[in-house]
């Protein structure tokens, strides 16, 4: 009798069942819910695979071993990038790419940063305000914005020139960049600027030390955008750029005015790896989880 008594203690004493558990669901529900899963990831690789198709294409066309531009190669060669680094005029576009790209980078950024830094205080319907105005550049087509500014600089005798084409990769870059900066300052805790300055610090060290450190995801993010924005502008730099100064796009465009030549391919995939590599690079030094944090 104890022992049937301890028993029944125990039974009573044991847990039930949670309530949405595995073993008490129904067969139904947990197929319904696996089928959705299974769904849902078949989905999201057929858009990943869609949005990788065409640089796979163009990455395969600039391997042809032959001199068209076919998919699937019929051949498999590096004769086109060997030709690519032999061509005065594509080595002058990269370089001109690349410096303007660094160059936008780094006006876009310094003008993002402090805009973001001067509306910090500011009451909310001024920061509308300007905030409206500085995304102005994005709404304006790109054709538009050409034409505009080729005729502003051609009255200033500064037509063709390396530094317009920066000024006009950095009206479209800035309010990204400022965008940004004013989602990461948001973020910051400004005690601790507040802080430093107590201690004696000046406000440009307090700035550099304590600030900098704290949103440097938001500022490598900001940074990488100017730079990928700048280094695939096509519209802006055609108007703008000469012989000399012509960018990877620009000669991309002339090319493909004459023939379908390979050397696009091989151009297209360069810029497309290069994005990529600086992403990764800003994603290791910064953390893609800080980067989706802070901005």
């Amino acid at each position: 009798m104890a022992e049937s008594g301890a028993d029944a203690g125990a039974e009573d004493a044991a847990p039930a069942p949670a309530i949405g558990t595995a073993s008490t669901r129904p067969l139904a529900a947990r197929l319904a819910e696996l089928s959705g899963t299974i769904v849902f990831r078949i989905a999201y690789l057929a858009v990943f695979a869609f949005l990788l198709a065409p640089f796979v294409v163009v990455a395969g066309t600039s391997l042809d071993a032959s001199g068209a531009v076919v998919f699937p190669p019929s051949g498999v060669s590096l004769r086109w990038y060997d030709t690519l680094l032999s061509s005065p005029d594509w080595i002058r576009a990269a370089r001109n790419s690349l410096i303007v790209a660094g160059g936008t980078t780094m006006v876009s950024t310094t003008l993002g940063v402090g805009a973001a830094l001067g509306l910090r205080n500011v009451d909310s319907w001024p920061a509308t305000v300007v905030t409206g105005i500085a995304l102005v550049p994005l709404l304006v087509p790109g054709v538009v914005l050409g034409v505009a500014l080729l005729v502003f600089f051609s009255q200033l005798g500064l037509q063709q020139q390396i530094p317009t084409i920066v000024a006009a990769h950095s009206l479209w870059a800035t309010p990204l960049t400022f965008s940004v900066m004013r989602a990461t300052f948001a973020r910051y805790d400004w005690r601790l600027r507040d802080a430093a300055l107590n201690l004696g610090a000046s406000r440009p060290r307090a700035f550099l030390e304590v600030v900098v450190p704290n949103v440097r995801a938001g500022l490598l993010a900001a940074a990488c955008i100017a730079f990928v924005v700048s280094l695939q502008e096509f519209v802006m730099s055609l108007f703008l750029s000469g012989r000399e100064t012509r960018t990877i796009p620009v000669m991309a465009w002339n090319s493909l005015r004459n023939s379908l030549d390979p050397l696009v391919s091989v151009t297209s995939t360069l810029l497309v790896v290069a994005v990529l590599l600086v992403v990764l690079a800003v994603g290791v030094t910064a953390g893609l989880e800080r980067i989706a944090r802070d901005t």
